[in-house]
């Protein structure tokens, strides 16, 4: 299991234990202190015992993923929209959102316009989104 490799090491360093110590301490082998510290996975009963020889509570040694916020930009897309008895000359739409998708645009809302007036002619707007690479 994922354990918090980092707390490990600084609770053993403010001890001023080196890793053979710990292994001492914690009756573990010096190997898998070593590995429990590097690549930051350990079997429960290591874990356990790591814990009672630094004195932590057990759950303080969970190790927890880094929540990425990933960030995104908008722009829109204004298409025509015909209805009514005009309804010819509406474009295709899976052209114009397969065009931006080429360019990383994913559809992310569309938005029709209100049916008032039989044959109105009105735009839809499609809400188009990207991750932002940094």
């Amino acid at each position: 299991m994922k354990i918090n490799a980092e707390l490990v090491l600084s609770e053993r360093q403010e001890k001023a234990w080196s890793q053979d110590e710990l292994a001492i301490a914690s009756g573990l082998n010096l190997r898998t202190v070593q590995r429990i510290e590097s690549e930051g996975t350990a079997s429960l009963q290591s874990k356990k015992a790591i814990a009672s020889a630094l004195e932590l509570d057990i759950s303080e040694l969970d190790y927890e993923e880094p929540r990425i916020m990933t960030k995104y930009e908008y722009k829109t897309l204004e298409l025509p929209f015909k209805f009514g008895i005009f309804k010819q000359g509406t474009p295709d739409i899976d052209e114009a959102l397969n065009e931006e998708g080429k360019n990383g645009w994913r559809l992310k809302q569309m938005v029709l316009p209100a049916s008032s007036n039989m044959g109105q002619s009105e735009k839809m707007i499609a809400i188009l989104e990207r991750e932002l690479i940094e």
